[in-house]
């Protein structure tokens, strides 16, 4: 495109039409083409009030007037006259300012090949800019080519200074974030990054950002690899610790790395906390129970672990424990009038630990302190603690709380009534029909809750979590064939149903039939949800009947230690009973008649194998 800026009377017009902001708009065009040493002594001269009226500028009128009205196309609304006057003035100039204005304009219209082109030609014509080759990283990515943008990464990391490569190979993942095919990306990254895997200062940088790419990929194991390997190299680096507890959840081995990690730097107690939320969320209680151990002991003064432990010890059904972490926490929360207490987001301390919302905090302690009394069995302290939180955000927990305590008092008819008074706004069809099964279910009202899931799942048809719920009400009423059924259409709305798996295998195993069936589906479970103590009891169970008695107790033994769940307790057990391990049996009911003297599975078991404890 050619522009014919000598006219006269084009400049004229111009100048005319904008005469009374000419000025400023002069310096900051002057500003744009000087680039970054000018303007930032330009700044630095304002603030001690220095600057004069006029910026000397190197361009010559036609420049001017084109970069002018390249501003007034963008204005205009015609970005692509706007784009290629800005980038035909970047060409000329050579100045970054205004190739990255150009790509930006590009992008800010839509433009993804313009954009990229504009970003290309910035990087032909300064080399040395890392932010042209970052521009054109991930543009190629955003329109769907990560296989070309490997050469400007590779470009990149070598133009980079040390620091910056160490910057660069952390933030890699994310540049790339967004491929297609993420599998291939990961490849392909891989061989971009050999020259790095052996270097001191960016092998273990290099690794962690392979593996992150693999983790993207959804090759777990893969990410476990490098994560391994990073950590190998330097177990006192954070970046493969990092990695490794987001892979936790699907390979529970990666839980070694962080382990090893924490042994080298056991002060690493803002890791240990995340560490510790991380085995909460794999069900690894105890652990995460002794990692907070660990935190408090080391800063009492902390309030937000205090809370953490609290609601891990009511997982484990140790409510004195609980009670007493979470009034520790109480304790060490600003007064609610304090300037500490009103502040909206706390200053974190001690490596982030304490990064809780007080006033927030104090309403989960109270609602988890109600359930902490209700667990011992004081349903006034519970109503009390549940009169004090009026956090609109946890209305429906309290809600929900409020019913169970009805329900365990016998009162069913009082808690469904409260269900059914509730307002669209408190709670919703939906939501009303699962509170209204958890009430039947405490009273073993199998029919009725039947009736009322059935009703809902006309009105709220393929709901999995209805359907769901119906099933596990069937099995209660012995309907095994419309527990399979409902149980089948859950898998097949969602595959990776990890809980119908279970279920449904579990249900088999436990009435001793079609066990090579149940069997499988418990491994999907497993390959879905791998190290869930549950369906590893489950598993454990269907060995049990298949007469596999050694691998269900190391099932059961591996299970129980990770959750101590009194029905886990109750199945190994019963198998240790059989096996002639009777003290130790015994040991285990009573453990389990401790955590929960009510469940149904302990007494039918006591009563069936005739144990007197």
């Amino acid at each position: 495109m050619h522009f014919l800026f000598a006219a006269a009377s084009l400049r004229q017009t111009v100048r005319s039409a904008l005469k009374p902001a000419w000025g400023p708009f002069a310096a900051a065009t002057a500003l744009l083409l000087t680039g970054p040493l000018m303007l930032s002594s330009v700044q630095a001269q304002a603030k001690k009030g220095q600057v004069t009226a006029s910026i000397n500028s190197s361009m010559d009128a036609g420049l001017f007037y084109q970069l002018l009205i390249g501003e007034l196309e963008w204005q205009s609304g015609d970005a692509g006259a706007s784009y290629q006057l800005i980038l035909d003035a970047a060409r000329k100039t050579r100045s970054e300012a205004l190739f990255q204005r150009s790509t930006d304009i590009a992008l800010q219209a839509r433009a993804g090949e313009q954009a990229l082109e504009a970003a290309r030609a910035w990087q032909v014509a300064l080399p040395e800019s890392t932010t042209a080759y970052r521009y054109v990283i991930e543009l190629l990515v955003a329109l769907g080519r990560p296989a070309e943008a490997m050469e400007p990464l590779a470009a990149l990391l070598k133009i980079s200074s040390p620091s910056e490569r160490q910057a660069l190979l952390n933030s890699t993942p994310r540049l790339l974030t967004g491929a297609p095919q993420p599998e291939n990306t990961a490849t392909q990254l891989e061989q971009t990054l050999r020259p790095y895997l052996d270097a001191p200062e960016t092998r273990v940088a290099a690794n962690v950002a392979i593996g992150r790419v693999w983790l993207v990929a959804d090759n777990t194991a893969r990410a476990l690899e490098f994560s391994q390997r990073a950590h190998a190299l330097d177990p006192q680096a954070e970046g493969p610790v990092l990695l490794a507890l987001e892979l936790m959840a699907s390979q529970p081995t990666a839980k070694t790395v962080v382990d090893n990690h924490l042994q080298a730097k056991p002060d690493s107690l803002g890791l240990r906390l995340v560490y510790a939320r991380a085995l909460s969320l794999t069900q690894h209680y105890n652990e995460a129970i002794a990692q907070l151990n660990v935190i408090t002991l080391r800063q009492p003064a902390l309030a937000a672990p205090w809370l953490t432990l609290g609601a891990l010890q009511l997982e484990v059904r140790h409510p004195r424990e609980a009670v007493i972490a979470l009034q520790t926490h109480l304790d060490k929360l600003p007064p609610p009038n304090s300037a500490a207490a009103a502040r909206p987001t706390p200053e974190p301390t001690a490596q982030g630990l304490d990064d809780s919302d007080p006033g927030q905090s104090r309403q989960q302690a109270w609602l988890l302190l109600a359930e902490a009394s209700e667990q011992l069995g004081d349903t006034k302290a519970a109503q009390a603690w549940l009169n004090k939180v009026d956090d609109p955000k946890l209305l429906r927990e309290v809600l929900n709380r409020r019913v169970q305590l009805l329900a365990k008092q016998g009162k069913v008819a009082q808690a469904r009534t409260l269900i059914r008074n509730l307002s669209n706004d408190q709670a919703n069809d939906r939501t009303k029909v699962l509170m209204d099964t958890t009430v039947l279910r405490e009273a073993k009202q199998w029919g009725e809750a039947q009736k009322v899931l059935s009703a809902a799942n006309q009105r709220l048809p393929n709901d999995v979590d209805l359907l769901y719920e119906q099933a596990m009400v069937e099995e209660k009423l012995n309907h095994l064939g419309e527990m399979e059924r409902l149980l089948r259409k859950v898998i097949e709305l969602k595959p990776d149903h990890h809980h119908a798996h279970n279920a449904l295998g579990y249900s088999w195993a436990d009435r001793n039939m079609r066990l090579p069936e149940a069997k499988a589906l418990i491994q999907r479970a497993l390959e879905l949800a791998p190290a869930d103590p549950f369906i590893t009891d489950s598993l454990a169970w269907v060995e049990y009947r298949l007469g596999n008695r050694g691998e269900a107790v190391r099932l059961l033994r591996s299970a129980f230690k990770v959750r101590p769940d009194p029905e886990i307790g109750v199945h190994l057990g019963e198998v240790l009973w059989v096996m002639g391990e009777r003290d130790e049996a015994k040991r285990i009911f009573r453990d389990a008649r401790k955590r929960d003297a009510g469940n149904e599975v302990l007494r039918e078991t006591l009563s069936r194998l005739r144990v007197e404890l």
